[in-house]
């Protein structure tokens, strides 16, 4: 029976290291050994940074919100507290908004907070 070889297989997972690594700087995009490690990096920098994108934007839907409660005369986790307390369940993401774009809204909301208070 005639030996079966791997080049094949061999050299299509190489390209797909190498297709991955297409732009890396000098012999990152290619040869094969500094690529596969710089798309391993690359690929863990890219789960990371997915999770802290997340946390990036609570956080400056925070500041947001903040920065507007402070031109109504509120703390932010007074507001906050005060909308759990009215029992009014928006997320941090759409209250940024209307405080961006409408900030009348806003204010009606805060009076609804610090009225539960």
């Amino acid at each position: 029976m005639a030996r079966i070889k791997g080049a094949m297989m061999t050299r299509k997972r190489r390209n797909k290291v190498l297709k991955l690594a297409k732009g890396y700087y000098g012999s990152k995009s290619k040869l094969f050994k500094t690529a596969k490690q710089a798309v391993m990096k690359s690929g863990n920098y890219a789960y990371i940074g997915r999770k802290q994108k997340k946390r990036d934007f609570r956080r400056l839907w925070i500041a947001r919100i903040s920065a507007a409660c402070k031109m109504n005369d509120i703390n932010y986790s007074t507001f906050i507290n005060g909308l759990k307390k009215a029992g009014i369940e928006l997320n941090r993401k759409m209250l940024s908004e209307i405080a961006i774009s409408d900030p009348e809204g806003f204010k009606a909301l805060v009076e609804k907070a610090k009225a539960a208070l």
